[in-house]
């Protein structure tokens, strides 16, 4: 049903309003409106899970949400993943943001939808006090090819062979799935997403080449790693200053890691290989025999926002046994302030309203950045956003948080 304040309506965008909602969305972000885009967004859209504020019949804000799965500790969870939020320069400071965000959680809430939403912040000040808590983050890798060497018999197995995108699509599919099993941050990839991770118009390349797909096999025939990436011609007064742009990499084995990146620092002409967002913990620097090759520069990636305590608590699996309670504030969605004993180990959790005293008080946005088990409640209490209670309690709970790898998503909705 349409909400009304004013001359102000907020309703669900239509797919045939796509074009208006594109040119909103694209002036807020500096960017022209291209049509070619709506044909990579129309299929992965649910009108029924957007929002637009219209004013005298033009949209002045929007947000949506996707349905997907992320991996969390333990397996798969179902997401919102939100995204187009914008609001128009003529309408700032007019709430209109936080009544989009709250509306969109009490849904969630309301409905029994996804346990979490997610979403990657254009400006990190923003969607704190919405409590959403940055939980990832990436890694702008860059190489020096020059500097750059593997140990002799490093990635020599196999077989590698560079495809064509259709050629490439089933090995991939089968890569990257086996990888999101269990790799916490990674979003599930249907179809339609796929073609979107792979749109690449000329505009976005600045003089690179298209994308190309490099797929390695091990020795028995398996896929076990590809790489999407593409090339970029330069030459300087001294010879060849070729650029490799990487998309993605993904691998199964550390055999195909190793054989995926010994080719993409040994093509020909190259110079320096980048990746803008690669995992925060890349293995890449243990490869060579001069991690120093490989400059690294963090930045922020996933935010995390809990919708209802108990049932995002209860999805995740947790590394030791737990048996706490959390006292948790949350000034925007009221129905998630109290306590909670959390009881877990690696197999099950459950987490439930109580009324025991607490072990540990921390506000939602604070257990957001810890839900994925990246950032830890350590960390996060060492900037005075956890009070611990009881003597111990956050270093058992940082300890049951945490994660085998951090999060890494390398796919922005």
């Amino acid at each position: 049903m349409p909400s009304t304040t004013d001359q102000l309506v907020m309703r669900p965008i239509t797919v045939e309003e796509l074009p208006v909602l594109g040119r909103l969305v694209g002036s807020i972000f500096l960017n022209d409106h291209h049509e070619d885009e709506e044909a990579i967004e129309a299929p992965v859209y649910e009108p029924e899970r957007s929002l637009a504020i219209f004013d005298g019949g033009a949209p002045v804000a929007s947000a949506v949400a996707f349905t997907r799965t992320v991996t969390v500790p333990g397996g798969p969870v179902p997401a919102a993943c939100v995204s187009w939020v914008a609001v128009a320069p003529t309408h700032r400071r007019r709430g209109l943001l936080t009544r989009m965000m709250r509306h969109q959680l009490t849904e969630l809430h309301d409905q029994q939808r996804e346990p979490i939403a997610l979403l990657w912040a254009s400006e990190a000040s923003i969607y704190g006090r919405f409590g959403y808590g940055l939980a990832g983050q990436s890694c702008l890798v860059t190489v020096s090819t020059a500097a750059a060497r593997m140990p002799a018999d490093a990635g020599r197995g196999g077989r590698l062979r560079l495809l064509t995108a259709d050629e490439a699509m089933p090995p991939m599919t089968a890569i990257y799935d086996s990888v999101r099993a269990d790799r916490v941050g990674l979003l599930d990839r249907r179809g339609a997403w796929w073609q979107r991770r792979l749109f690449d118009p000329e505009r976005w390349r600045e003089g690179a080449s298209s994308l190309r797909f490099a797929v390695h096999h091990d020795d028995d025939g398996s896929p076990d790693a590809y790489a999407i990436f593409n090339t970029k011609p330069s030459w300087g007064a001294t010879g060849p200053n070729g650029e490799v742009g990487v998309r993605e990499v993904q691998a199964t084995t550390p055999a195909g890691y190793a054989a995926i990146w010994r080719f993409l620092l040994e093509i020909d002409l190259v110079r320096t290989v980048t990746w803008h967002l690669a995992a925060a913990d890349e293995p890449l620097p243990y490869l060579l025999d001069n991690p120093d090759a490989v400059q690294q520069a963090l930045r922020g990636a996933l935010w995390v926002r809990i919708v209802d305590v108990d049932r995002a608590l209860s999805a995740r699996r947790y590394s030791t046994r737990i048996d706490t309670v959390l006292e948790l504030s949350d000034k925007l969605c009221p129905w998630n302030s109290g306590r909670y004993r959390l009881t877990a180990d690696a197999a099950a959790a459950t987490c439930s309203r109580t009324g025991d005293p607490a072990d540990l008080s921390l506000s939602v946005t604070t257990l957001g950045a810890a839900y994925l088990g990246g950032t830890t409640l350590g960390r996060l209490a060492g900037a005075g956003l956890v009070t611990e209670h009881r003597t111990g309690a956050v270093a058992a709970a940082s300890t049951a948080f945490q994660a085998v790898r951090p999060p890494y998503s390398p796919e922005i909705f």
